[in-house]
C-alpha cells in the first residue's frame, strides 16, 4: 500500500463503528485497474448488496476485504480493525500470513458458486464455520433475531430454510 495513512479510523459520522469500511481502495492486475478508489461504509445490522456486471470487480473487492487479494492503495477496515496491515506511526506493515489467518477467522464469506453442503440449509452451511473452526456451540451460532422462522413463515424465510439446490423443506 503506497498511499499516505489517513488520520481517521473506521468510525462513521454518527459515532458507531462500521463493520466494513473502505477508503480509496485501488486494486490492479498488471495494467488493468479493477478497483478505482472504492469508498464504502456498512454499519452493523445493515444489509448491503454489491451488484454489477460480470468483470466489474465485485468478487475482487470481497476478496480484498478478507485479504485474499492485496490492495494497491487505500484502507480496508472490518469491525474497526485495519485488514491485512498494522500501522506504526505513519507507516503500514503487512501482517504475516499467520496473523492474517487469525484475523480471517472472524470474517465469514460465502462466494458465488461455492460448494455448499447439499444436505444442509443455507443457514446451517453458514454457521458450520464458527461451530467447526471456533468450536462454538451450535445454539450460540444460530441467529436469534430473525423476524420470521421456518415454523412461523416458510415463505418469508425460504433463503434460510431451504437446502441449496433442493425444493423440499428441511425443517418443519
Amino acid at each position: 500500500m503506497t498511499d499516505k495513512p489517513s488520520t481517521t479510523d473506521a468510525v462513521p459520522r454518527d459515532g458507531s463503528t462500521a463493520m466494513v469500511k473502505a477508503e480509496g481502495v485501488h486494486k490492479s492486475f498488471g495494467p488493468l485497474e479493477v478497483l478505482k478508489g472504492i469508498d464504502l461504509e456498512v454499519r452493523s445490522g445493515e444489509v448491503f448488496c454489491l451488484i454489477g456486471p460480470s468483470g466489474s470487480g465485485k468478487s475482487t473487492f470481497l476478496r480484498c476485504i478478507n485479504h485474499l487479494e492485496k490492495i494497491n492503495a487505500g484502507r480496508l477496515y472490518v469491525d474497526g480493525e485495519l485488514v491485512g496491515y498494522r500501522q506504526q506511526g505513519d507507516k503500514l506493515y503487512e501482517l504475516r500470513d499467520r496473523e492474517v489467518a487469525l484475523k480471517r477467522r472472524d470474517i465469514g464469506m460465502v462466494f458465488q458458486r461455492f460448494n455448499l453442503f447439499p444436505h444442509m440449509t443455507a443457514l446451517e452451511n453458514v454457521i458450520e464455520a464458527p461451530v467447526q473452526v471456533k468450536k462454538q456451540n451450535k445454539g450460540w451460532a444460530w441467529p436469534t433475531r430473525r423476524t420470521a422462522t421456518p415454523r412461523s413463515s416458510p415463505a418469508a424465510s425460504s433463503s434460510v430454510s431451504r437446502s441449496p439446490g433442493r425444493s423440499r423443506w428441511t425443517r418443519s
